[in-house]
């Protein structure tokens, strides 16, 4: 039951505190017996991902929601009807211990409550779904914004990109190719096994069979593969650096594509890392060690360069600019609940601001990569179309034959490949 308690507290931190799950959980998971941390973090995510759904069900079967110090007990009667829905928990021990939960969580007078909504959903659950599930936005679990906006940029793929935001994400591994080839990689996974095949986007691309833990992976340690999605992997790839340049990554952390660029191109003159996220960038430095890597690691806002970089101007840039992250939900389910639709204007007018001054920091001949784990038009082709109007000195590298400056860029769509969502422009300063 501590279980139970534990993750509807963690529902209520993200919901009514706006914290991050990611921020949230580990101190949760340190509060439960280390047999029940996987536990917990499924119903979490879980209850996260099919938040609209768990609460329509729940104003179906009640006629005044619970609110402001009873709100707790709203969100415990969510995770009891995930359990019930979508986990293979049998009913009786899904219901006992949610309703248990109650007493940890000091509202004894509400038990009555709780058990009585639990068990009339066990006996109307289908009439209950059928109801609810006539609204989109509900069977599909995302809320109104996120839905009309998906519906308005894909009107074919809508569905598809909802229905792989609800998937439970892979896990990618990119191979290290200082250290050897991916076959040799493959080969030393199954040895310990690890089942896993080669990815068709990038050399260095491994999609395990199922997630595992880290310290399984052969060699990881000591910096010979690293876990980034497959997606996050064109990013070394498309920016393609060479030997002598000088490289900036700019909103680097964690570090992934900082370090992919160096084992990609050990011969590169320099590799600057910055971000204005002064605790992240010490996951950059962290990942960087662990490879044996170098690189200048810097805390500074990307849209005013000239204070941190005065001294010259980069052969290529790597823009991983600040985005809503609509295209890495199924790995962060609450970004649907912690973005806001107001949100996607502002995070334009930012990307805006931050391509225009690194666009300055860019020697003449020189490339720019802008990519976003988005898939919404505004912050990614829309961009790009607007900044080549303005900038005249700015000319798009195609990535596919579709790739024009009407409609720039490479889109990748959650679930594509296996892949998360992603979006690359391609730009070269003439």
């Amino acid at each position: 039951m501590k279980t139970r308690a534990q993750a509807a507290l963690v529902i209520q931190q993200v919901l009514d505190q706006g914290q991050s799950l990611s921020a949230v959980l580990p101190a949760a998971q340190e509060k439960v017996a280390p047999r029940d941390r996987a536990l917990l973090q499924e119903l979490c995510y879980g209850t996260l991902r099919w938040l609209p759904r768990l609460d329509a069900a729940v104003s179906e079967m009640m006629d005044k929601p619970l609110k402001n110090k009873s709100r707790i007990f709203h969100y415990l009667i969510l995770v009891g009807l995930y359990q019930l829905i979508y986990t293979r928990i049998p009913a009786h021990a899904a219901v006992a211990e949610t309703v248990n939960a109650v007493k940890l969580l000091k509202g004894t007078s509400l038990r009555g409550l709780i058990n009585g909504v639990l068990r009339n959903f066990q006996r109307s659950a289908e009439v209950i779904l059928l109801r609810i599930d006539r609204v989109p936005s509900i069977r599909l679990g995302h809320p109104e914004w996120i839905t009309k906006r998906l519906r308005q940029a894909y009107p074919e793929d809508w569905e598809f990109i909802m229905e792989a935001n609800n998937q439970r994400p892979p896990m990618w591994i990119r191979n290290n190719s200082q250290r050897q080839s991916r076959e040799q990689m493959l080969a030393r996974m199954a040895e310990v096994g690890i089942n896993a095949m080669a990815g068709e986007e990038g050399d260095d691309c491994i999609l395990l069979e199922r997630p595992c833990d880290v310290t399984k992976l052969p060699g990881f340690e000591q910096g010979d593969c690293s876990v980034q999605d497959g997606a996050a992997q064109q990013a070394a790839r498309l920016l393609d650096p060479q030997a002598g340049d000088w490289v900036l990554d700019a909103c680097a952390a964690p570090g992934g594509k900082t370090a992919h660029l160096l084992e990609l191109q050990p011969k590169l003159a320099g590799v600057v890392a910055v971000d204005a996220d002064e605790n992240r960038l010490k996951r950059v430095q962290e990942n960087l060690d662990r490879i044996g890597l170098s690189a200048q690691v810097i805390h500074g806002d990307a849209s005013t360069p000239d204070l941190w970089w005065p001294q010259g101007q980069f052969d290529r840039i790597l823009l991983d600019a600040p985005c809503s992250a609509t295209g890495v939900i199924r790995r962060h389910p609450d970004i649907k609940w912690l973005r806001r639709d107001q949100d996607i204007r502002e995070l334009a007018e930012l990307q805006r601001r931050i391509l225009n001054a690194l666009w300055a920091k860019l020697k003449s001949g020189g490339t720019l990569l802008y990519a976003t784990c988005s898939v919404l038009p505004e912050e990614n082709r829309d961009q790009i179309r607007a900044f080549l109007v303005d900038t005249k000195d700015a000319r798009l590298v195609p990535l596919h034959e579709q790739d024009t400056p009407a409609n720039p860029g490479r889109q990748f769509l959650p679930g594509e490949a296996e892949m998360d969502g992603f979006y690359y422009a391609k730009l070269i300063k003439q």
